[in-house]
């Protein structure tokens, strides 16, 4: 995938990274240029640099960095066509769908080709990954990028999966390992499932469905399919913090309201103490002829006294300051943007050499014969 050169050259995809909201696809291409706000950034210094370097803007106001592509990496730059699966969900995806190297995968619903990087990618030179999307402005757009890109084990199809199926003219029996749907109605294209999956190994399944109403008809089109140890998840991303947070003991706490009382009585004798200063300073100003001679007295200030806080409150504490107890905890994120969807699993157990319908007589428990009762002599008088 991507250029696997030790050095950047030209004709190769370097993702710029500018800031961590910024990152930009660009062609390495003779005598162009990249414009930002830190700078002017030429395409011909990028050459023979090596992948992670920090190239300097022209004129040193900035720089960026010049990062080689990865499907994590090209999912937080691609150019959205889509809702896209992002990194959480889709390793998350591939863990329970058991993709490896030489797994043969069904994806319908290219979209942006987030996803369609990351599968291919895992299943390598040894399986393949044959993608769908049937809106025909971006399969075209898709195929170009993956032919760019190098995949050249995806076989990208344009065809809707739900009224045509999954075959591929000249590409034989998939013979798939893991199919992974994110389609508007997935319970047609379950029904369309059977003639490129092998009867006699495990093949697991993963619908990404946005609203609860679509995996309710999911489970009822995988259950009548034979699709079994169906679950439904749904991935949370949250970020977790440690920090050190201030131990408060309740002796703290009453000398803290001892101190807040105090404070409050001394303010209020000062109120009093200035109330009767006024009042005297009145009468004084109507007994004379001529109040604008009369001196006003100036009250005098008196220091500001800072009380010991055992919490900090008003003043300047620092985490980990001396002085006060601190101990070690952990917080969440009360909320984080991210796109949420549920996953629907589910696995299809191979049947061998039998037809479903033999696998199902064999599966039935034998009717339980009723015992014979054997009729007693009835006593007679």
């Amino acid at each position: 995938m991507f250029s696997s050169n030790p050095t950047i050259g030209y004709g190769d995809i370097v993702l710029v990274f500018i800031s961590r909201g910024n990152i930009k696809p660009t062609v390495v291409t003779e005598d162009e240029v990249i414009n930002t706000r830190y700078g002017h950034f030429a395409h011909n210094d990028m050459v023979g640099a090596v992948w992670g370097t920090q190239l300097a803007g022209q004129g040193g106001k900035g720089f960026v960095h010049l990062l080689r592509p990865t499907p994590e990496l090209w999912t937080l730059s691609l150019p959205h066509r889509t809702q896209i699966v992002y990194t959480h969900d889709s390793s998350y995806i591939m863990q329970r769908m058991e993709v490896q190297a030489g797994s043969r995968v069904l994806e319908a619903g290219t979209g942006s080709a987030s996803f369609t990087h990351a599968f291919s990618r895992t299943v390598a030179d040894q399986g393949h990954l044959y993608t769908y999307e049937f809106h025909e402005p971006r399969y075209l757009e898709a195929k170009a990028e993956l032919e760019a890109h190098g995949l050249n084990n995806t076989t990208i199809t344009h065809r809707d999966v739900c009224a045509k199926g999954f075959t591929i003219d000249g590409a034989g029996f998939l013979n798939a390992d893991a199919v992974f749907l994110d389609l508007p109605s997935p319970w047609d294209a379950i029904t369309q499932l059977d003639p490129v999956m092998a009867a006699d190994k495990k093949i697991n399944i993963c619908c990404f469905s946005p609203c609860i109403e679509q995996v309710d008809r999911t489970v009822k089109a995988l259950q009548e399919h034979g699709w079994t140890k169906i679950e439904m998840v749904e991935v949370n991303n949250r970020r977790w913090e440690a920090r050190r947070e201030m131990v408060k003991d309740v002796s703290d706490v009453v000398k803290r309201l001892k101190n807040i009382h105090q404070r409050k009585q001394q303010g209020i004798e000062s109120l009093r103490e200035l109330k009767a200063e006024q009042e005297a300073l009145a009468s004084e100003t109507e007994s004379s002829p001529t109040p604008e001679a009369t001196p006003q007295p100036k009250r005098a200030k008196k220091e500001k006294v800072v009380e010991y806080n055992p919490f900090g409150k008003g003043l300047r504490v620092r985490e980990g300051d001396e002085g006060y107890q601190w101990e070690q905890v952990t917080r969440v994120e009360p909320e984080i943007k991210t796109h949420t969807s549920y996953l629907t699993f589910a696995v299809k157990i191979p049947w061998g050499k039998q037809t479903k319908e033999e696998a199902n007589e064999v599966a039935k428990p034998e009717e339980s014969k009723p015992e014979e009762t054997k009729e007693e002599p009835v006593a007679q008088e």
